[in-house]
């Protein structure tokens, strides 16, 4: 039984490692976010900082730091939880693995000072290999991806064989299997061909697949384990939903993709396909926590929950991982799907709803519960028992998601403007779109995102105070 197995977590050098990957994790989400606000004052002032920092990098280093951030804090999370789902103190190759954190960290160093400080170069072969690869959302040099691949492939190496000589567990399972797609499907973005479709075919299994199917699987095998550490959820229920979240997800992970197709000349029947299925793949992660809470309340209201065992161990985690349930389902599911209709889609196409889905669904499915994996990751390092919520942890979570909601907001009422006026009026051209652009109701929509992410940025801000004092001030209290 999982149960019976004991292991020093607080000495645990997996779990020191995870932490290390956090700590790098929360500098590149404050980098992101400085990145957003400037992009967005750019949108309304596009003289600032025009020929020093312009809004073509601004944005790259915004959405790049988004995506490598999450990655850190994700095989962070993966580090922290080896030692409790296997029964194994430390990975195989602890060592093979710290190396790896330094010489990802250094890349993703180098990479960004390049974007920051050299920014483009010629159309030529070395500007690919050592500047910019010039794919929106995936712009790192060609050696810092084949590093990244590198990287990871030690790191699923490291799981996978402490897996192996451990106990598998079903959460564990899904993890791994998980973690090899996770891998693989970043390699199809890393080869390119002179047919602009199949290029873009291709690229899609990246940008979406990669986040709408092996991401979402990773979300649910995070959930599963923290709803079990904070609230000693039964696993047989958590494990169920995660099985049927992958029998689901891959499914309409894969089907769902096909609400791209509609731009790049595949057939029409991808249209319907892919606007229906992509819209199924919160569910599962939803039915996961509803029915969790449902059996805890359950047993709190039959007096079966007695003494620490039926707690809320860490309130901060426990309240991230409630927004990110119900953060997916709104900003991945009706959000996303509201404007994947192809019939809706041939006018919200490229226009700020895409921006607004964007935004939501990334805070919603992935931020949520990585910043509660982090609060988990504090517990153990602190060795508390219990983590409840301070004046800090309140004012992050209050204002970061009521930030990230106001900025998704403003964006949906901007991509309206557009579909009205740019895309149904006035024909989609260049012209219609710089006339929309200009218009008070997208001016003031984007002062208004501009406004809601300086909400969003004291929220970081007291997140940060947090993550660094939580821990010692509950020991404090404790004592």
């Amino acid at each position: 039984m999982l149960s019976s197995i004991k292991t020093n977590n607080f000495q645990s050098e997996s779990k020191k490692l995870g932490m290390m990957y956090f700590r790098v994790a929360i500098v590149l989400f404050g980098a992101q976010l400085l990145m957003g606000l400037i992009a967005g004052l750019q949108f309304l002032y596009p003289e600032f900082l025009f020929n020093i920092f312009d809004f073509s990098v601004a944005r790259m280093v915004h959405i790049n730091a988004l995506v490598v951030w999450m990655l850190y804090a994700m095989i962070g999370s993966v580090y922290l939880m080896l030692p409790d789902e296997t029964g194994i103190k430390e990975p195989v190759a602890i060592g093979l693995g710290k190396l790896a954190f330094w010489i990802l960290t250094a890349a993703v160093a180098v990479v960004v000072l390049v974007y920051i400080f050299v920014q483009v170069g010629p159309g030529k072969e070395s500007t690919i290999w050592f500047i910019n690869e010039g794919r929106e959302y995936i712009e790192a040099p060609r050696w810092a991806d084949i590093g990244i691949v590198a990287v990871v492939l030690v790191f699923y190496a490291n799981v996978f064989f402490t897996y192996m000589k451990g106990q598998k567990t079903g959460i564990m399972t899904v993890m791994v299997a998980n973690l090899l797609a996770l891998a693989g499907l970043y390699i199809t973005g890393m080869f390119f061909t002179d047919n602009i479709s199949v290029d873009q075919f291709w690229w899609w299994w990246v940008i979406h697949l990669w986040v709408e199917a092996t991401w979402e699987v990773f979300v649910g095998t995070l959930a599963a384990y923290a709803l079990i550490k904070i609230i000693n959820a039964k696993r047989e229920i958590v494990e169920m939903w995660l099985w049927i979240e992958v029998l689901m997800l891959f499914g309409s992970g894969i089907l769902g993709l096909g609400h791209h197709y509609f731009w790049i000349g595949t057939p029409e029947y991808w249209w319907e396909i892919g606007a229906l299925f992509s819209s199924l793949e919160p569910v599962p992660l939803v039915a996961m926590f509803v029915h969790v809470l449902y059996d805890w309340g359950k047993e709190q209201g039959h007096g079966e929950a007695m003494g620490e065992d039926h707690v809320i161990k860490n309130g901060p985690a426990m309240a991230w991982i409630t927004i990110n349930a119900f953060g997916n389902f709104l900003g991945a599911g009706i959000w996303g799907f509201f404007h994947t209709l192809p019939q809706v889609n041939i006018y919200t196409h490229g226009s700020q709803f895409t921006a607004a889905h964007g935004h939501l669904a990334f805070f919603g499915a992935y931020a949520t519960i990585l910043i509660g994996m982090m609060y988990l990751g504090l517990q153990e390092a602190y060795g508390l028992k219990r983590m409840k919520a301070t004046f800090n942890s309140k004012m992050a979570i209050f204002l970061i998601t009521f930030g990230v909601l106001g900025m998704a907001v403003a964006l949906t009422i901007a991509g309206y403007e557009q579909v009205l006026v740019e895309r149904a009026e006035l024909g989609a051209g260049w012209q219609a779109f710089f006339t929309a652009q200009n218009l008070p109701w997208y001016i003031q929509a984007q002062t208004w995102r501009e406004i809601m992410g300086l909400v969003t940025f004291v929220g970081f801000v007291f997140l940060l105070i947090d993550l660094l004092t939580i821990g010692s001030k509950t020991q404090k209290s404790d004592d």
